[in-house]
């Protein structure tokens, strides 16, 4: 744009205004020219036609005067002279440099130049007066007179007799002065070039008018263009005429009006692509037809972890990572949709990318249009769709295998023998029940993923639950005379309130301090403390049992996950004890999470919200 301008600034003397009055000067000049010249060669032709006549007039009265003098034979050659001379001296004037009188045979008689009264009686040897002796006809030449130094004509005629014999008496010989006829052709010369040189002046102012005229309106137009091209359409060129100019001033008044809706309405729709584009979940690259990126939303940026400052300009191929794998050329020839991986150490991300061809009617190809959909979540859960369906088949297959088993060894006779048939009795029912445990879990956790799981808060003061739960282990431990694991409590005293679903919680608790009995070692203990912080309440039980490897503890809370899947199985575990109890802890808005060492043991922590209430110690008071 600047560079368009910069060409817009056009010097004056390469413009139009200067250039149309040049042209109208150029072109009057160039007629003045012709026109003078024609005419000043005319009008010398005449001046010095007239004066020619003129002359030839005044020697033919010469002729007449001096005939009879020439004809006298009985005059003396003085007497002849002074007549001649009496006779040149009437028709002596101005324009007359020198009249001389010659005999025929070419000898001078008189002359009007006293300085040459020497010369007379000699034999002239002027080559006009010898071809006029010779020829009979008058001769007229120019020249330049070197004595007075000015232009001069020279006239020589023959003088006949005035008889019947018609023979020639004698020579007139007339130098004439033209300067006074080169003069008059001046002299009007100059009136005419003074009369053009005004005309020219005047041309000149009315040239520039004219052109004013025309180019003002030129230059309205042109800074109306300006500022259609800089955005500006509210101004208006005013019709100065209704000619060709005029139409096209009001063409592009016209114009402006147009491209004016035009770009309020490809604004509008820029404005409504770049909100759909911004707020589109999927993200969206445009690139030009080189594959150079030309637009890109903020989905797309996310998508792949750049700023919009390093993508624009750059190769698709290199901005989605498919060097090796494509080349832009191949993306032309294949519309089918890529999985990239964008995936860091930290986070997992996969994008699926679908393109189309940008391409006109003629076939020229603009570009391409990606379209780019996160499907790491879809990825993941159809990965854990088809992981739960294994699990869930492998943990279902094994007890039937065993109930199948047993069943068919039944079938064929072990049924006869009470005792066998009393223990494979027992195993169906113990697989049976390991069952419909798996299923009541799996049910439990569809309810909950679906938000079908009713959730029955009520206050509670917390340290009085656990320890009424813990109570129950402490009974069955004591039971139990082949095991010798000790609980440890580490309440603190205070009174802390919650409102929770004692059921479920309850769950929780059992799910976790069963699983701290089956790995504790004989004569472990395991300790539950409670504490507060930071507005929460924190219950925590560790036992002394194997622990559990760093790198499994992420997946301690997965579905169907073990650590030890042989030891887990032989002692009843489904693997879904640990995560039902996070959706149920979840569901309070607790948290909850694992430490682990292996080979010293394995702490649980359950973190849930304390509940403020005003008036919490009256409402203490009536509890107790």
């Amino acid at each position: 744009m600047d560079k368009f301008k910069a060409n817009l600034s056009i010097p004056f003397f390469r413009s139009i205004h200067f250039k149309i009055p040049l042209v109208f000067i150029l072109l009057l000049l160039i007629s003045l020219q012709l026109v003078g010249a024609y005419f000043i060669r005319q009008l010398e032709t005449e001046m010095l036609a007239s004066f020619d006549e003129r002359i030839t007039t005044q020697a033919h009265f010469l002729e007449d005067n001096v005939r009879g003098i020439l004809q006298q034979e009985d005059t003396e050659g003085q007497e002849k002279n002074r007549q001649l001379n009496e006779v040149l001296k009437r028709f002596n004037n101005s324009e007359i440099i020198e009249t001389q009188v010659l005999d025929d045979s070419g000898f001078l008689l008189a002359t009007s130049n006293p300085t040459n009264q020497g010369l007379v009686g000699q034999r002239s040897t002027d080559p006009n007066i010898e071809q006029t002796i010779f020829t009979a006809l008058q001769t007229e030449s120019e020249g330049y007179d070197s004595d007075q130094k000015v232009r001069m004509k020279k006239y020589v005629s023959p003088v006949f007799a005035s008889d019947s014999s018609g023979a020639m008496v004698g020579v007139i010989n007339i130098r004439v002065n033209l300067e006074s006829a080169y003069g008059q052709v001046q002299s009007i010369a100059v009136i005419f070039l003074t009369s053009s040189a005004v005309s020219l002046v005047f041309a000149i102012f009315l040239a520039f008018f004219i052109s004013r005229g025309i180019t003002g309106p030129l230059q309205d137009i042109k800074d109306q263009t300006e500022r259609i091209s800089e955005g500006n359409y509210s101004g208006q060129i005013e019709i100065q005429s209704e000619d060709e100019i005029g139409q096209l001033a009001n063409a592009i008044n016209y114009l402006s009006v147009r491209v004016r809706d035009a770009q309020e309405l490809t604004e509008a729709e820029r404005q409504r692509l770049d909100s759909v584009l911004k707020h589109m979940t999927d993200g969206v690259i445009a690139t030009d037809r080189r594959g150079k990126v030309m637009i890109i939303n903020d989905s797309a940026l996310t998508f792949i972890s750049a700023n919009q400052e390093d993508v624009i300009g750059e190769s698709i191929i290199d901005v989605l990572k498919l060097n090796g794998r494509y080349s832009f050329r191949s993306l032309f020839e294949s519309h089918e949709s890529i999985v990239m991986d964008f995936s860091t150490e930290e986070q997992e991300s996969l994008i699926k990318g679908e393109y189309s061809v940008i391409q006109r009617e003629s076939g020229f190809i603009s570009g391409l249009v990606w379209v780019l959909t996160d499907i790491t979540e879809h990825e993941k859960i159809e990965r854990d769709r088809r992981q739960f369906v294994s699990n869930v088949s492998h943990e279902l297959r094994t007890p039937l295998t065993s109930v199948r088993s047993y069943t068919e060894a039944l079938t064929d006779g072990a049924l006869e023998e009470t005792e066998i048939a009393k223990e494979f009795l027992g195993v169906i029912q113990t697989e049976t029940d390991r069952m419909i445990r798996m299923i009541n879990d799996l049910l439990k956790l569809s309810r909950m993923d679906s938000g079908r799981e009713d959730v029955n808060k009520e206050l509670t003061l917390f340290g009085q639950f656990v320890s009424h739960t813990i109570d129950r282990f402490d009974m069955m431990l004591a039971s139990d005379q082949e095991s010798n694991i000790a609980i440890r409590r580490d309440f603190s005293e205070e009174d802390i309130l919650v409102e929770i679903d004692q059921d479920k919680i309850i769950q929780v608790i059992d799910n976790i301090l069963n699983n701290a009995i089956k790995y504790s070692p004989d004569g472990g203990t395991i300790t539950i403390r409670l504490m507060t912080a930071n507005n929460e309440v924190i219950l925590s039980i560790q036992d002394q049992g194997l622990g559990v490897p760093q790198q499994a503890l992420a997946h301690l809370f997965d579905r169907f996950y073990r650590v030890d899947k042989a030891r887990s199985r032989a002692q009843g575990g489904s693997g879904l004890g640990l995560a039902i109890s996070k959706e149920v802890v979840e569901l309070h808005n607790g948290r909850i999470w694992a430490n682990s060492i292996e080979n010293i043991g394995t702490t649980f922590f359950i973190a849930l919200p304390i509940e403020n209430l005003d008036g919490e110690d009256e409402w203490l008071n009536e509890t107790e």
